[in-house]
């Protein structure tokens, strides 16, 4: 609950900075900042004043991270020549290095590796961090590039994703992202360039241990603020030199989603009604209560194999009680369900817990988180943009039900608009069932399983899910780093990044080319209190007609079968 309050105070200032800068209004960053806006400016050709149609805009998103991929899978290949790798660390192997390249410029961070034993700090730090950023940016460009759809009418023009782009970065994510890595140091998070330790045994004991250490605090900061979750060590955010404290994990909790939040805030101030963005807001925080008690519930009643030997799993002074396999006791029970579920809705997919340890309906938690398609807040830019699809859908289908024409924000929802809505919800439960089918049918997806049954499909149907919804996280017992699921899961990657972004921006663009029409007595409240059941139950029913079947097969089964029905 106090986590809930804390988020609910920054959403409005925060809203409201974010909503400044996309308009070009003066903040109080802006002594600092606008010099370094018209250096990028100048460095990179940009015509600040210059706008593009939603094609152009599309495009330009397009090339940008493709040449993301291409120079982060080469610094990948080649950081065994290259500096800032004092343990000697040699190149990826090139379908690992794909899968890495593209995981992070799709701010999916999915990780086949351990990454104290594989990138050196130079890759850390130019490859991995600098996406961290740019694909979080991107995420709000083209969010910005959809409201814009809805607040201009009779234009084809969205504004230019270079300028969007700069101002994310620099008036939001570099600043808050330095402000962040400063409070996590000092809470004894690791920011060091120097090699790792070596640590004596005890005379008669265990041999000397290494102990990594690196630039970590950086990294940290733009990996929760921009809803990333690549973590530097190979354990995440369950890593002490990452998370060393309740304080710290406090903090890496509201720091993943105090931005996806306060956008909705953006969202009502750049359309001119705030409600609209409350709404929407609420409709996120209420799924995120229902799925997060859900999750603390699954995992504080404890293990019911163990329940049926007899265990005690109570809390009590000498346990923490629950199902405590897989979480540190520092954190628990409840930090670990809460963190677990605000890490796949959205999209940040850090741990500090192993999801492969849940419960079998704690793990189905977080399944759902993301195959509600992560609009529960979500990731930067794209939770709120997945969202707004939902608010489409809700509306149309509404209309439809009363025999009116839907509308939202004065503007008509039509056939072109309801087909672009509908690649955006079909695209992602087609590719993840797909590829799931796919691996559970050959050899090469079944070999990499660490447990048998439903919980070895939950571990197929988890990773695809993971990668196809750009989130990241792991059920952690999957072998991924194979050929198959390093090609198939960077192609995943693509997919669910791109297939959906390009069909946001053509909304968008159809959007801004009609007039605006009045609000008259037939019209929608889309702000009511009505609407945002609505649009929730909306939500779960297209979540539970694509994914239902599936999840009977994982985690439902694997519940049944320890409760022994």
């Amino acid at each position: 609950m106090v986590y809930f309050g804390v988020l609910l105070v920054l959403v409005k200032p925060l809203g409201a900075y974010m909503a400044k800068v996309y308009q070009g209004e003066r903040t109080w960053l802006s002594p600092l900042v606008a010099p370094l806006k018209r250096l990028a400016y100048r460095l990179g050709g940009v015509n600040p004043a210059g706008e593009m149609d939603w094609k152009t805009y599309a495009a330009a998103v397009l090339i940008f991270n493709l040449a993301g991929v291409v120079f982060l899978y080469r610094l990948l290949r080649l950081q065994g020549y290259l500096p800032l790798n004092p343990q000697g660390l040699g190149a990826v192997a090139p379908d690992l290095a794909l899968n890495t390249a593209v995981s992070f410029v799709t701010n999916t961070n999915w990780q086949n590796y351990g990454g104290e034993a594989t990138l050196s700090y130079l890759t850390q730090m130019l490859g991995l961090t600098v996406q961290n950023f740019l694909s979080a940016a991107t995420g709000m460009a083209v969010l910005i590039g959809l409201i814009r759809g809805f607040v201009r009418h009779n234009t084809r023009l969205l504004g230019s994703f270079w300028v969007d782009l700069t101002r994310t970065t620099l008036y939001i994510l570099l600043p808050f992202s330095l402000l962040l890595a400063l409070v996590l140091v000092s809470q004894g998070v690791v920011q060091t360039f120097a090699p790792s330790i070596t640590a004596q045994g005890l005379p008669g004991g265990a041999n000397a241990q290494t102990i990594a250490v690196g630039p970590v605090a950086s990294q940290l900061a733009i990996k929760h603020l921009g809803t990333n979750g690549g973590g530097f060590f190979n354990a995440n955010a369950a890593h002490p030199f990452e998370n060393p404290t309740p304080l710290t994990d406090f903090i890496l909790i509201l720091s993943e989603t105090a931005i996806a939040a306060a956008l909705t805030y953006t969202f009502g101030k750049m359309v001119g009604d705030t409600r609209q963005g409350w709404a929407i807001l609420s409709t996120m925080l209420i799924l995120l209560l229902i799925f997060s008690g859900l999750a603390y519930a699954a995992e504080s009643a404890g293990n019911p194999l163990l329940a049926g030997l007899g265990v005690d799993q109570t809390a009590s002074d000498l346990q923490p009680g629950g199902n405590m396999e897989g979480k540190e006791l520092r954190f628990g029970v409840a930090r670990s369900a809460l963190f677990a579920t605000l890490t796949t809705a959205t999209s940040t997919g850090a741990v500090n817990s192993m999801h492969d340890s849940f419960t079998p309906l704690g793990g189905l938690v977080a399944l759902v988180m993301m195959m509600l398609g992560e609009v529960a807040l979500g990731g930067v830019g794209s939770g709120l943009y997945g969202m707004l699809v939902f608010v489409i859908l809700a509306v149309f289908v509404a209309g439809l039900m009363v025999g009116r024409t839907p509308d939202y924000l004065g503007k008509k929802i039509e056939a072109y608009e309801m087909k672009m809505a509908s690649l955006l919800i079909l695209i992602m439960p087609l590719i993840v069932l797909g590829m799931t089918a796919l691996a559970v049918s050959f050899d090469a997806g079944q070999s990499a399983v660490s447990n048998p049954g439903p919980h070895g499909f939950s571990q197929i149907l988890y990773a695809f899910t993971s990668q196809g919804n750009n989130n990241g996280s792991v059920f952690a017992g999957l072998s991924g780093n194979t050929l198959f699921y390093n090609l198939g899961g960077a192609l995943m990657m693509l997919i669910g990044r791109f297939w959906l972004l390009v069909p946001t921006l053509a909304l968008a663009g159809s959007l801004a080319g009609k007039k605006k029409s009045a609000v008259g007595a037939g019209t929608l409240p889309t702000h009511s209190l009505l609407f945002i059941f609505w649009l929730i139950g909306i939500v779960l029913l297209v979540g539970a007609l694509n994914f239902v079947p599936a999840l009977a097969l994982g985690p439902v089964m694997e519940h049944l079968l320890a409760m022994g029905v």
